[in-house]
Order: C-alpha cells, then structure tokens, then sequence
C-alpha cells in the first residue's frame, strides 16, 4: 500500500506578550515591536496537524478522524484555546510565547501523547503547521515520540 498523509485543521484563540526577562526593556522592545505591549494581544490561529503512514486494508483508513479530532482537543484545544499564553501555558513560564516556540511546545506535547493514542495504528504525526497571521505561518517537523509511562489523561491535562 501507498504511503499517505493526512492533514487536519483546527483553530484556537489565545493571547500571548512577547517578552523575555534576559532582555531589557529597550531590548524587548527593539526586539519584538509592538508585540512587547505590556498588556499582551492576541491571535486566532490556525493549526493545520500533519499524520503520515499506511491505510488499514481492513478500515482503508489511515487512522480514525474522529479520533484524531478527540485527541488534538484534548492534548492542544483544551489547553490552548482562550489561554493567556504567558501564565496559562506551563512552558511559558521561562520562554517568550513566539508562534516559533509555540509550534515546537505543540508539536512536542503531540509527539508525547502520540504512542498511548495512536501507538499501535501505524500512523505518525509528522508535522505541524501554526498560522498567526495572513501573513505569518510556521511549520515544525514532528520531534520522535519519546517513551512516556502516563496515561492520555495525564499528559493531556491543563495547568492550574
């Protein structure tokens, strides 16, 4: 059988400062624009979620999409949407909320959760694709699962 991707597309609203601590002020500002506003700003992205492998003979499905829609919601939507990035995202807590980093901090908590989801279905997440902006889109190769003993539940919970 042939090789075949699959991608998905899912939207979340956040709002984010753009700020890092080891910059002074004039640093930050110099560095993220009007993006350093003190009182933050927001998005409507776009997340487009890339699976690749081999149809099921049986199902002639890659994998289920009602699945893969039930897992981004509770691994990404959940946690991400109507979030202030900055204070509602743990990662955050030491690293600036750049689309750059957001669309690594995703794609790796999809990476993590892939194997107790998906692990037996052949299929794997290759890549993920944030749009900020019309103008403004970043895309990020899927890191490799790395062997995680939690359940789904746990790795998909939200911060405090």
């Amino acid at each position: 059988m042939a090789d075949v991707r699959l991608t998905r597309r899912y939207r979340f609203s956040a709002s984010h400062r753009l700020h890092s601590e080891q910059l002074s002020v004039e640093e930050n500002r110099a560095v993220y624009g009007k993006c350093n506003n003190p009182y933050g700003h927001g998005h409507d992205y776009v997340v487009d979620v890339t699976i690749r492998g081999y149809v099921d003979e049986t199902r002639g499905r890659l994998i289920s999409i009602d699945a893969l829609d039930q897992f981004v919601q509770a691994v990404v939507l959940k946690n991400f949407d109507r979030r202030n990035l900055n204070v509602e995202v743990s990662e955050f807590a030491t690293l600036s909320p750049t689309t750059e980093v957001l669309s690594q901090v995703i794609a790796r908590r999809l990476s993590e959760a892939w194997p107790i989801a998906f692990g037996g279905s052949g299929a794997r997440l290759e890549k993920l694709r944030i749009r900020e902006t019309r103008n403004n889109i970043f895309e990020v190769l899927a890191p490799e699962p790395v062997g995680r003993e939690e359940k789904f539940d746990e790795i998909s919970e939200s911060r405090s």
